[in-house]
């Protein structure tokens, strides 16, 4: 394919692309910062959306597309037709295996995308109560039935535990030998074996094409780096003034949370029982386990967004869970950001107001902020480099810029108990190594204790020392 001039727009972002070269036996990484037109490009790539102008020559007629974006419109298209309002019992809508017959009727075809997917124990599982790495998994399968001459892969290992990830390494050295691969990326540690080509994006559209090699010697990377330090830094050292103002003091002698004899389960099926677990004053936690073991489940009882938290013997900061309190008294000690949150993230907001939701716990705003309230917002904003984003809806926004926000709503109101289930999935380079530095400054001087769930060692934080190990059905509490 020979892109000759490209001009892509949206409400955000223009996008400009000129001469580049992606010969048939290539394979290429895009990189860039979130709002660069990364995703823009792969979205007209797979024909999703339509050029401003285009000169391309060879463009492939067989293109498949797999994205963060497209897994959160499959999950608000299901939400969507979901039916339970006139039916006696829950509709939890189409299963893994009818979304692959969606795709074809060829059973071999079928069988080898179950197989190169891992996802032959959740064939019969309805697609909204997959995990996010579950659901990865099957678009992955549906784009590999549609037989593509061009795979396009936006942050393809998001969501995918430690094992599915080698699984996929694997995958895509073979699936290179028949359909070029265009990875979309923010982690150039990931890059698999076979793309050995990179296009950088920045304000001007495409800033360079080079090597694999030329890339991890390139001085732009040197430069993210510092960049990303000097923004962690500025962060940090706000929200040290922020905590010292703002702190207030809790009995050290009550557990933040505790459970006993935890079990939860769907249509008969055990995700996990037997959890005997507590987070202490001052204690930072990671938790780990493959996909669907039930470790956003856990995340979702603390913050009492789960129906089956009120069936369980859970205390939340003393208090025992179904005596008497509120969904906002659980909530005004804790701050989430989860895939779950984003996907409830569905009213079009501007970005500021969705950052001052945090400090109701709502989704979207019901009330007039005060003035107060809203400087303190547009503090936040400016913390991630998204002050000129304020008027934004959220829904225009990148799934990144979404993401940045989501964490802001999280920490503008100084949560005792902050629950992070993968919040860099999506974020690029300088925003990930901002989110990771800042917190680790939260956890090193317990501004506030972290329950941290994240699939990438690199994103690993040295000062959450204590680890919950999800094994089949044994959970193992260690020291990290």
């Amino acid at each position: 394919m020979k892109i000759t001039q490209l001009h892509l727009s949206s409400e955000l972002v223009e996008l400009t692309l000129k001469d580049w070269y992606l010969p048939r036996d290539q394979h290429w990484a895009v990189f860039g910062h979130n709002g660069s037109g990364k995703s823009l490009l792969g979205a007209w790539l797979a024909g999703e959306i339509e050029a401003v102008n285009a000169q391309v020559e060879n463009r492939p007629s067989r293109v498949a597309l797999v994205s963060l974006a497209r897994q959160q419109n499959m999950l608000e298209e299901a939400l969507a037709c979901d039916e339970s309002d006139f039916m006696d019992t829950q509709d939890f809508g189409f299963t893994v295996r009818d979304y692959l017959q969606q795709i074809t009727t060829d059973t071999l075809s079928i069988e080898q995308a179950i197989e190169d997917c891992d996802l032959h124990h959740l064939l019969n599982q309805p697609f909204r109560l997959l995990s996010t790495g579950e659901s990865r998994r099957l678009i992955l399968a549906m784009a590999l039935l549609e037989q593509p001459e061009l795979l396009i892969l936006d942050e393809p290992f998001a969501g995918l535990d430690f094992a599915h990830q080698k699984q996929l390494h694997q995958l895509l050295d073979r699936v290179s030998t028949q359909s070029q691969l265009l990875l979309i990326c923010s982690r150039d540690e990931e890059l698999p074996t076979p793309v050995q080509h990179i296009a950088l994006l920045d304000e001007t559209g495409l800033a360079a094409t080079m090597s694999k090699t030329q890339w991890l010697e390139h001085p732009e990377r040197e430069r993210q780096n510092r960049l990303a330090e000097q923004q962690a830094t500025q962060i940090v050292d706000e929200l040290s003034k922020v905590s010292d103002a703002t702190i207030t003091a809790v009995d050290s002698t009550v557990p933040r949370f505790k459970i006993r004899s935890g079990r939860v389960s769907y249509s008969g099926e055990t995700i996990f029982s037997g959890l005997n677990w507590q987070i202490d004053a001052d204690q930072h936690w990671q938790i780990r386990g493959p996909n669907g073991c039930g470790k956003s489940t856990l995340l979702n009882m603390i913050f009492g967004d789960h129906p089956q938290c009120y069936s369980n013997d859970i205390h939340v900061f003393g208090h025992q869970r179904g005596t008497g309190e509120s969904i906002w008294q659980i909530k005004q000690n804790m701050g989430m950001v989860s895939s779950a949150l984003h996907l409830q993230y569905r009213v079009n907001c501007t970005a500021l107001e969705v950052v001052i939701s945090g400090l109701y716990d709502s989704i979207g705003i019901y009330q007039q902020p005060t003035k107060k309230e809203v400087e303190k917002a547009k503090l936040w904003l400016q913390l991630f480099a998204m002050g000129e984003l304020a008027t934004i809806g959220f829904k225009n926004l990148s799934y990144g810029q979404q993401r940045l926000l989501l964490i802001a709503r999280a920490l503008i109101k100084r949560p005792k108990l902050l629950l992070l289930d993968e919040p860099c999935q999506g974020l690029d380079f300088i925003q990930r190594q901002t989110v990771l530095q800042a917190m680790e400054l939260i956890a090193k001087h317990n501004l506030s204790q972290l329950v941290y769930v994240t699939h990438h060692q690199e994103d690993a934080l040295p000062s959450v020392k204590n680890g919950l190990d999800f094994l089949g059905q044994e959970f193992v509490v260690k020291t990290l």
